[in-house]
C-alpha cells in the first residue's frame, strides 16, 4: 500500500540520484573544459592516484571510480579512499560477547574518537543492489545465482535497484591524528602503479597475451601499418606495432581504446555503423575515451585525449549541459565496457610476471591514431 511517506521517501531518493547526475555532468563540463583549453592535458592530472576504495579495500567500479578520481583531483586529496558517515563511525567501536564495545588499544584503554571533520561536505557514490526471484517469487543471494549455469538461471528473473551513498574520503576525517597506525596501514595498502612518461621497451603482458592468444571478445591485429581502430562489420582490431609509437604508454593507451570500442555490439550500446561525426558516434567516442583513459590509470599509463577525438569536445560539451541522460547512460556504459576489459586484463594478469629487464623499443614516426 502506497502512503505519503513512501511516496515522499520515492521523491527523495529520485531527487538525489539526480543530484547526484548533476554534478557528476557539472564535474564533466569543467573537465572537458579544461581539455577543450589543452586538449593534450591528460584526462587524471593527479598520476599518484590509486585506483580509488573504501576503507575496507573494497574497489569501486568504473562510473563511482571515474568520478571519485576526478573529486580527488579537484580536492587535492591523497589519498583515494572513501568511507560513510556510519562507517567512520563504526571504527570506534568493535564487536564483542557482549555486543558492540568501544574500541581499545592492546593495553584495554579506550582508543580516540575517530569522527568526520567540521564542514567537510561528502561525495554522492552509486551502489546497484540485486534481488533475484524465481516464478514463485522465492529469493536466492546474487552470488549464488552467479554460479548457475545458464539453464538454471532461465528459471529466476534478476531485478536491479540503484542506491545513493555519501562517502567522505579518509582526509575528511581525524584518521591520521586519532590513529596514526590505521592510518598508516590503510595509506600503505593504496600504492599506485606507476609507468615512467618515456617507459620504452616495456611490455604490459597481461594485454599482450590477449591480444597473441586471442583471448578478447575480437581478434586483435598488430601490424605495420598506420591506423588504429576497431572494424565493426569484420569484428577485429587493427593496431600499429608498438614500435611506431612515440612510446609504449600510447600504444597501450590507444590499444585500450580500441578494445572499448569492441565492446559495443556485445554490450549493445548502438547499432554498428552510426554516422561519422553524428551524435551516437560522438557519445561512442566519449566512451572510449573515458573507458580507456580508466583502464590506462588502473594499470598505470597516462591517458590523453585522442586527437580525432578532441574534434567532440564541443559536441560533449553541448550534450552534457543539454541533456542530463546524456551523463547517465555515457557513465553507464563506460562502467560496463571498462569492468569487461579489466576483468580480461586482471585475470590474464594474474597469470603472467613482468620480465626483470626489457630491451628498448627502437622509436619511429609518430602513429596517426584513428577513432
Amino acid at each position: 500500500m502506497k502512503t505519503k511517506k513512501n511516496n515522499q521517501e520515492n521523491v527523495n531518493a529520485v531527487g538525489k540520484e539526480d543530484r547526484a547526475m548533476n554534478l557528476f555532468a557539472d564535474m564533466m563540463i569543467e573537465k572537458i573544459e579544461t581539455l577543450e583549453g589543452d586538449w593534450k592535458k591528460p584526462w587524471f592530472t593527479e598520476g599518484s592516484l590509486a585506483w580509488p576504495r573504501n576503507i575496507s579495500g573494497r574497489e569501486y567500479n568504473g562510473m563511482n571510480t571515474l568520478m571519485l578520481l576526478m573529486h580527488c583531483e579537484r580536492m587535492h586529496y591523497r589519498i583515494p579512499v572513501f568511507l560513510t558517515y556510519n562507517r567512520c563511525v563504526s571504527l570506534n567501536f568493535k564487536d564483542s560477547a557482549d555486543g558492540r564495545v568501544p574500541a581499545v588499544d592492546a593495553d584495554g584503554k579506550e582508543l580516540p574518537w575517530v569522527h568526520v571533520l567540521k564542514g567537510e561536505k561528502s561525495f554522492p557514490v552509486f551502489l546497484t543492489t540485486f534481488t533475484v526471484k524465481d516464478e514463485d517469487g522465492n529469493t536466492i543471494k546474487y552470488d549464488d545465482y552467479k554460479l548457475l549455469s545458464d539453464s538454471e538461471r532461465s528459471r529466476y528473473k534478476v531485478f536491479p535497484s540503484t542506491m545513493v551513498y555519501d562517502v567522505f574520503n579518509i582526509d575528511q576525517t581525524n584518521l591520521l591524528e586519532a590513529r596514526p597506525d590505521l592510518y598508516e596501514k590503510v595509506l600503505a595498502s593504496v600504492a599506485a602503479v606507476r609507468r615512467e612518461p618515456n617507459d620504452d621497451g616495456f611490455s604490459f603482458e597481461a594485454f599482450d597475451r590477449m591480444a597473441a592468444d586471442g583471448k578478447w571478445l575480437c581478434p586483435i591485429r598488430i601490424e605495420h601499418q598506420d591506423r588504429a581502430c576497431y572494424y565493426p562489420g569484420k569484428k577485429e582490431i587493427l593496431l600499429p606495432e608498438k614500435s611506431q609509437f612515440d612510446d609504449s604508454q600510447s600504444f597501450y593507451n590507444t590499444a585500450f581504446h580500441e578494445c572499448i570500442h569492441s565492446t559495443n555490439a556485445k554490450l549493445e550500446r548502438q547499432q554498428d555503423g552510426a554516422a561519422f561525426g553524428s551524435p551516437e558516434y560522438a557519445r561512442e567516442e566519449l566512451v572510449a575515451e573515458l573507458g580507456a583513459a580508466l583502464t590506462s590509470h588502473r594499470y598505470g599509463f597516462d591517458a590523453h585525449v585522442k586527437e580525432e577525438s578532441a574534434a567532440y569536445l564541443k559536441s560533449w560539451l553541448k550534450s552534457l549541459r543539454e541533456d542530463l541522460s546524456f551523463i547517465r547512460t555515457t557513465l553507464f556504459d563506460v562502467k560496463r565496457a571498462t569492468a569487461m576489459l579489466t576483468q580480461c586484463l586482471d585475470a590474464l594478469g594474474a597469470q603472467v610476471e613482468e620480465p626483470a629487464d626489457v630491451k628498448p623499443v627502437k622509436r619511429t614516426r609518430r602513429v596517426k591514431k584513428a577513432a
